[in-house]
């Protein structure tokens, strides 16, 4: 099936753009990537909870609600490689899987619609199992031209670069304190864990714009959104997109990642091709492994 290439900025169709801004952003993005499905919750909608729901307020504050999420990756580690994970990579584990798709409710709205919602830790709930999300965003922020510049809960920025400045205030607010729920599990603290945020930020969201069609485009924009200076702290570093050679000469794109998910812990022959413990002809091997796996 091919996928329709989207233009820059997706006009607005919704007839009610005061109570669901976002509500495009979500549904394309779950028309591509069927494991995860978003829902905004209107103003009289409850928050989902119980059967399988977490809310990020509960991973924040860690603690009974933390040790229940972490359950999950710490059987689905022995269910699938038959050992136990040091308790610090099960956190780990768990992290990523929270902050990957989190960081899509965000980005995605970005990327398709020019709109950055802020969404408070609060105002997520979470089915893993399920892939399901909720969102209840607080405002969003978008662009004079927009159609829902004047809708309640509209913040009209100026111009692009006020707009990523958006999109990384938004996402560190929502992610700071879940970084600080799960820190002392991770065992791991500041630069570290802002790592982890970056690299999902850009290995979610470089994932979808392929999806998209649009790879090329989610990577300029990452590479505009992360530039690695001091303005754009608490995030670790560039985006570090380049491409190997392969025996062929064909281009392979990867990546730098900052950080290391540990998953070498567990099968130290398997590591990704993004992984800083990865050399550059292992990295060629393995995407061209995929790249094979990917046309059989």
């Amino acid at each position: 099936m091919t996928l329709q290439t989207l233009a820059p900025a997706v006009p607005y169709t919704s007839p009610r753009p005061a109570l669901r801004p976002l509500a495009d952003a979500y549904a394309r993005l779950g028309e591509v990537y069927g494991y995860l499905t978003v829902r905004e919750l209107g103003p009289d909608e409850e928050d989902p909870a119980g059967d399988g729901w977490v809310s990020a307020a509960e991973l924040a504050r860690g603690g009974p609600g933390l040790d229940a999420f972490l359950a999950w990756d710490d059987e689905q580690v022995l269910r699938d490689y038959g050992q136990r994970a040091r308790p610090d990579v099960v956190a780990s584990f768990g992290l990523h899987r929270y902050v990957w798709p989190a960081c899509l409710l965000f980005t995605a709205p970005w990327f398709l619609l020019r709109r950055v919602p802020r969404i408070p830790a609060g105002g997520v709930a979470f089915h893993r199992t399920e892939g399901r999300m909720t969102v209840r965003a607080t405002s969003f922020a978008c662009l004079p031209d927009d159609p829902a510049a004047t809708a309640p809960g509209a913040r009209v920025v100026t111009d692009e670069e006020a707009l990523r400045a958006e999109v990384r205030a938004a996402l560190a607010e929502h992610l700071g304190p879940v970084l600080d729920g799960f820190g002392p599990s991770t065992r791991r603290r500041g630069r570290a864990l802002w790592g982890t945020v970056t690299d999902d930020v850009v290995e979610s969201l470089w994932y979808v714009g392929g999806l998209l069609g649009e790879e090329e485009r989610a990577k300029a924009e990452l590479d505009l959104l992360l530039p690695g200076t001091r303005a754009t702290a608490p995030y670790v570093g560039t985006p570090g997109f380049r491409e190997l050679a392969g025996p062929a000469g064909e281009a392979l794109p990867t990546r730098d990642r900052a950080t290391c998910c540990f998953f070498y812990t567990l099968r130290p022959e398997d590591t990704c091709a993004t992984c800083p413990r990865t050399c550059d002809a292992d990295r060629a091997a393995k995407l061209l492994a995929e790249r094979g796996d990917a046309s059989a």
